[in-house]
Order: C-alpha cells, then sequence, then structure tokens
C-alpha cells in the first residue's frame, strides 16, 4: 500500500515538473516585437502590431535584427521595405525600391522654399563636387519634397534644370501626404505647414547604402561635410 501511495506522489510530482518545465520554455521563447526601422531605438512589444512612429509593420526580434545576406537581399531595416509610390520629376511612378543598387544621399525639401531649402541644395551640390568623378555614378542624389501638392513632378523638374541637376545622378520625388509623413518619421525629420505654401522643417541630409540601410545623417546648414563626404565614399566602395 505504501509502496502504491509512493508511485502516486512521485506521478504527481513529475507532472508538476513537466508543467513547470514548458512554462518556463514558453516564457524562454516569448516572441517580442520590434519597428524594423527603430524609430523607438530597442523599445519592444509583445504583440504585433504597428509602429506608433512610422506605421510600419512590427517585427519579430529575430527577423528585426537580420542583417544583409547578399548584395540582391535588404534586410529588415531597409527603407527599400516601404511601399509607398512616388512620382518622379520624368513622370516615372516608381517605389523606393527602385533606386536600389546605388548609394543614396537623400534630402526632403520643398521648392517654394526660400530660407533653408536653397541652402540644403547648396550643401549636396557641394557633397557632390568632393566627391571622385570616377564614384559619381554609383551615386543617386534624391530630394524628397515635403509639399506633394504643389511640388508636382513638372515644378520638379523645372527645379532641377534651374539648378543644373537634370541628370542621371538626381532624382526628384513627389508622393502622397501620408507617404511623405511616414518617410519623415523614417528619417527623423520634423515638419509643419505653416502657411499654404511655406513649411518650418529638419534641415537633415541622409545616406544609405545600394541595400537601403541608413549608414549616416547629416544635421544643420552649412556645416562641416567632411564625415558625411567620407562615409558616402565608404559606402560606395563597400
Amino acid at each position: 500500500m505504501n509502496y502504491l501511495k509512493y508511485i502516486a506522489i512521485m506521478s504527481v510530482a513529475l507532472l508538476a515538473l513537466s508543467a513547470c518545465n514548458v512554462g518556463n520554455s514558453k516564457n524562454k521563447n516569448e516572441v517580442l516585437y520590434q519597428c524594423p526601422m527603430k524609430c523607438e531605438a530597442e523599445k519592444t512589444y509583445q504583440a504585433e502590431g504597428a509602429c506608433p512612429v512610422c506605421k510600419m509593420d512590427l517585427k519579430p526580434m529575430a527577423a528585426a535584427d537580420e542583417k544583409i545576406l547578399g548584395t540582391d537581399e535588404i534586410s529588415e531595416t531597409s527603407i527599400f521595405n516601404l511601399t509607398t509610390k512616388w512620382n518622379t520629376e520624368k513622370g516615372n511612378t516608381i517605389l523606393l525600391e527602385d533606386l536600389k543598387g546605388k548609394t543614396l544621399v537623400m534630402v526632403m525639401i520643398y521648392t517654394t522654399c526660400k530660407a533653408a531649402c536653397p541652402r540644403l541644395v547648396a550643401d549636396m551640390r557641394n557633397i557632390e563636387k568632393q566627391i571622385p568623378k570616377v564614384l559619381i555614378s554609383k551615386i543617386n542624389f534624391v530630394f524628397v519634397s515635403i509639399d506633394p501638392e504643389t511640388d508636382t513632378p513638372e515644378k520638379l523638374k523645372a527645379f532641377a534644370i534651374e539648378n543644373f541637376m537634370d541628370d542621371d545622378q538626381h532624382t526628384f520625388l513627389q508622393g502622397t501626404e501620408s507617404g511623405v509623413r511616414e518617410f519623415s518619421n523614417v528619417l527623423a525629420v520634423k515638419y509643419k505647414q505653416i502657411s499654404p505654401m511655406d513649411f518650418s522643417h529638419s534641415n537633415i541630409i541622409s545616406v544609405f547604402s545600394p541595400q537601403g540601410e541608413l549608414v549616416h545623417q547629416q544635421e544643420g546648414l552649412g556645416v562641416d561635410n567632411k564625415v558625411t563626404i567620407s562615409k558616402i565614399i565608404e559606402t560606395v566602395n563597400k
């Protein structure tokens, strides 16, 4: 009788231990989610959803941390994962992924700006002048309008010609209001419309790898751009 009682106690103990292990295993393997662009740094979530900043789908941590495996692949942190459509100054409709393959130097401006934007354009031109000519064909200088209502492809084309940027090394993009807002969140560029044709905005130049990953940002107007130029050359030569 005592023997049977002992067996029963041991069986209950083993079942309890097994249940405990299952519980621990579940906690250990709990999936955490994170914005692929890391808009909120290392903040994680316990359930699927969308990033409150850039609105991209949260990704499982394992996926969010994936790196590029090959030249034709893109990682979860690439801007090429954004699916919004853009109109170019040439009248084409593209996705950001269509810019893949070149180092991208990007800035957000609007063509009717009379203050900061001309200086940003001058900074972009100054950066371009200091890049070795043998590397220029591997770089795309991209200007994204924050005023899509005014900056039509025709207006962007005229702006490109006026600024001697009507060539294959320069791309001007007009998006939707939601697409522009999404992209500005990814770049941490803040802007606000203060009159029908006037905006206040951050002055940031961003450098992306040919796979669309952010590698460097320069903030400010007329700043020393040696580090930016060095980073562009380094990215092109990788």
